[in-house]
Formats: structure tokens, C-alpha cells, sequence
């Protein structure tokens, strides 16, 4: 990780908190994410930090949890699906009706996460995301700041262009907390079920949903719109 480049973080970092206040900084738990969160609380900028909890993450992630607040001495803010949306998703599909099809599995992350999302982003001007350029097809676009027409407000991503390599060399030096599951081949963690590890020269985010074309690999979170196919409970 070059010194530029993680002053070039600090810097886009205070910029946005002077003029798009209230921030808020959305969390996979990834590690991308882990590089923002230590940036943040090292600094003490007034960001609020926030996660999704599906109901299915992988147990390692709910240690990472823990792991944070033991280091940092903050918790960060956990938001759930509604109960009702989950219910009614599981009559219509079962508990693993996201293998069938593109659509149904798109349901489900509408309910466990899109849903979720604008409700922790409601009242704020921007968003602070991990997302990088070389992540995935998809997001090889991913500009450091554009407008969420989805959403309303500013949608900031400060490591677009940093490689993994990056990211890493940041976390070795300051000694981040991570996810175990990196430790074994995992690159993208997202839901248990979801996710696996990579296999030899497959992309970041091939362990995803790996049984669809890599073009269909989101989960709405990113897409530039909260679609009816993104929220609607599909059999």
C-alpha cells in the first residue's frame, strides 16, 4: 500500500465528513470494510458505522463482531430484517429457495438486506462503502463518488481503485481485525449459504452465488435501483 494512497483515504475521509454531514459508513465486515471502519474510529470522525445481520451469516462473522468491540471499544450498529418479510419469504420459497432461480434468490436479498439498508440509511446524506473497481465484472465502473438516485443521497466509495493487495498490506500494518474465513481462501463473505471459498484463479467474488453468470452477482445493495424484482417474495 503505497503512503499516498492511504493519505489520499484520510483525506477523502475528512472532506466528506465536512461537507456531507451526517455520514454513515455501511458494513459488510469484509475486509475493504475493516480498512474503512479502523480508518474511522483511529480518527475519530463522526461516522456512524452500521452492519447487516441476514440471519444466515457464517458464525466467523459474529465473532468479528466481537472482535471489534474488544479492539476498538465501539459496537456497531446491527439492523435486521423485518420479521413479517422474512415469514412471508419462507412460506413462499423454503430455507433455501435462493438456489432456484436468479429472481428468487434476488427476494431474498431484498428482504434480508436491501430492505434492512434503507431503513439504516434513512436520515443521512451519504454513504460510506467498500467497494472496489477490481472486486467483480459489475463493479469495474464504480466511480469515488456519485449520487444513489435509488436513495437520495451521496453514495462514497474511497477504496475504488485499490487492489487487494492493498487492502491487505493496510491491514497487516495496523493490524486490523478480519474475518477468519479469509484465512481460509474466503475473499467475499457474505450469507453462509452463499459463500464459498475460491478455487484457483477464480475472481474475488466467484465464492458468491457461485451457481449464477457472474453478471447477475449482486444482491441489490449496488445496483443503481431498488427494483420491484429486488423486494418481491418469489416461489
Amino acid at each position: 500500500m503505497s503512503e499516498e494512497k492511504h493519505a489520499q483515504l484520510e483525506a477523502d475521509l475528512r472532506a466528506w465528513v465536512m461537507r456531507l454531514p451526517p455520514l454513515t459508513l455501511a458494513s459488510s465486515l469484509g475486509a475493504e470494510d475493516m480498512v474503512l471502519t479502523d480508518m474511522v474510529l483511529r480518527l475519530n470522525l463522526p461516522v456512524r458505522i452500521f452492519t447487516l445481520d441476514t440471519g444466515r451469516l457464517p458464525e466467523s462473522t459474529y465473532r468479528l463482531l466481537d472482535r471489534i468491540f474488544e479492539r476498538y471499544g465501539q459496537r456497531i450498529d446491527v439492523f435486521w430484517p423485518e420479521a413479517e418479510g422474512v415469514e412471508t419469504l419462507l412460506q413462499k420459497q423454503g430455507a433455501n429457495g435462493f438456489f432456484h432461480s436468479v429472481e428468487a434468490r434476488r427476494a431474498c436479498c431484498g428482504v434480508r438486506k436491501v430492505a434492512p439498508l434503507h431503513r439504516a440509511l434513512k436520515g443521512y446524506r451519504g454513504w460510506i462503502t467498500g467497494l472496489r473497481r477490481d472486486q467483480s465484472p459489475t463493479r469495474q465502473e464504480v466511480m469515488a463518488e456519485s449520487w444513489d438516485d435509488s436513495l437520495g443521497l451521496m453514495k462514497l466509495n474511497p477504496l475504488a481503485t485499490w487492489s487487494s493487495d492493498e487492502v491487505w498490506a493496510y491491514i497487516q500494518r495496523h493490524q486490523v481485525p478480519y474475518n477468519a474465513l479469509h484465512d481460509q481462501g474466503y475473499a467475499s463473505i457474505g450469507c453462509a449459504p452463499c459463500t464459498r471459498a475460491l478455487r484457483p484463479g477464480e475472481q474475488e467474488r466467484d465464492g458468491r452465488w457461485w451457481w449464477e453468470q457472474a453478471l447477475t452477482k449482486e444482491c441489490g445493495l449496488h445496483q443503481s435501483a431498488l427494483t420491484e424484482e429486488a423486494t418481491r417474495v418469489k416461489a
